[in-house]
C-alpha cells in the first residue's frame, strides 16, 4: 500500500457517488437491514450493524432511513433472505476487479454482473481468480486542514492504538488497519477529538495496474454500470482512479 492514496481514490469517484445518492441509501438501507436481521437491532450489541451505520453515516444517509431499515428488520418476515455473493474478473487494460453483492436472486444478479463486464471491456473470471490480488483492510481518513500534529506524532498514535501503517500526504493522514482491529483503532481516534472524514473496511489491491486515457474511461464505465445494479454493493479494483 505505500506510496498509493485511497483518499485520491475517493475523492475521484465523489462526484459520481453524489449523483447517486438515493440509490445509495437504497443500498445501505439493505445493508442495515441484513446485518440488523443476523445480530439484532442494537448497534452496542452487533458490531456487524455499527460497521454498516457508520458507512451510512458516513454516506450522510438521513438517520430517518437508517431507523426504517431498523424498524423493517425487527418486524418483517423471517422468510425474506439475501445471500452475499463475490464476483471476480478483469476490466480494460487487465485491471482486477471485485464486485460484492447482496441479493435474494442470485440468477438475476449473476446474468447482469456477467453482462455488465461483456458490455465494457471485461470478463468475469471464476472464483479465486482475483480475490487473492487484494487484503481486506480497515480504511481511515483524517484531513490536515486545522491539524496540528506532525506525521511522527501521528504516526505514533497509530501504532498506539493498534494500526498497522500510515500514508501521508498535505491533505491527509490515511491510517490502515488489520480487519479485526479497525474498530477499537477507529474508536481510539474518535476519544482523541480526531474527525475521520473516512471510516470503513475495504478491500486494498497489493498491486495497482497502469492504464492509459482510454482504458481509465472504459474502466469508469464498466464500475459505473456494476454500480448502477441494485443488487451490488461495492465494486473494488486494482487501477487508481482519475480526481474529477
Amino acid at each position: 500500500m505505500a506510496g498509493h492514496s485511497k483518499w485520491k481514490n475517493i475523492q475521484g469517484r465523489k462526484n459520481a457517488q453524489d449523483a447517486k445518492r438515493g440509490k445509495i441509501f437504497q443500498k445501505l438501507s439493505r445493508e442495515i437491514y441484513i446485518a440488523a436481521k443476523a445480530g439484532g437491532t442494537d448497534p452496542a450489541m452487533n458490531p456487524g450493524l455499527r460497521l454498516v451505520i457508520d458507512k451510512a453515516k458516513s454516506a450522510n444517509m438521513p438517520n430517518d432511513n437508517v431507523e426504517r431499515a431498523l424498524k423493517k428488520a425487527s418486524s418483517s418476515s423471517e422468510n425474506e433472505h439475501y445471500d452475499e455473493i463475490i464476483y471476480e474478473g478483469y476490466g480494460p487494460g487487465g485491471v482486477a476487479i471485485l464486485v460484492y453483492a447482496l441479493t435474494d436472486n442470485r440468477n438475476r444478479t449473476a446474468t447482469n454482473v456477467r453482462v455488465a463486464f461483456s458490455r465494457n471491456g471485461g470478463s468475469l473470471g471464476e472464483t479465486g481468480s482475483v480475490n487473492y490480488m487484494f487484503d481486506r483492510k480497515g480504511y481511515l481518513a483524517i484531513e490536515r486542514e486545522g491539524l496540528e500534529i506532525e506525521e511522527d506524532a501521528m504516526f505514533e498514535k497509530v501504532i498506539e492504538a493498534g494500526g498497522e501503517d500510515l500514508e501521508t500526504s498535505e491533505e491527509v493522514f490515511e491510517i490502515y488497519t488489520a480487519p479485526e482491529d479497525f474498530t477499537d483503532v477507529r474508536d481510539f481516534f474518535e476519544k482523541e477529538g480526531f474527525t475521520l472524514a473516512q471510516a470503513e473496511l475495504t478491500m486494498l489491491p497489493q498491486t495497482f495496474t497502469d492504464l492509459d486515457a482510454e482504458q481509465t474511461e472504459k474502466l469508469q464505465k464498466l464500475v459505473d454500470k456494476l454500480e448502477e445494479d441494485d443488487d451490488v454493493s461495492e465494486v473494488f479494483t486494482s487501477a487508481e482512479l482519475p480526481v474529477e
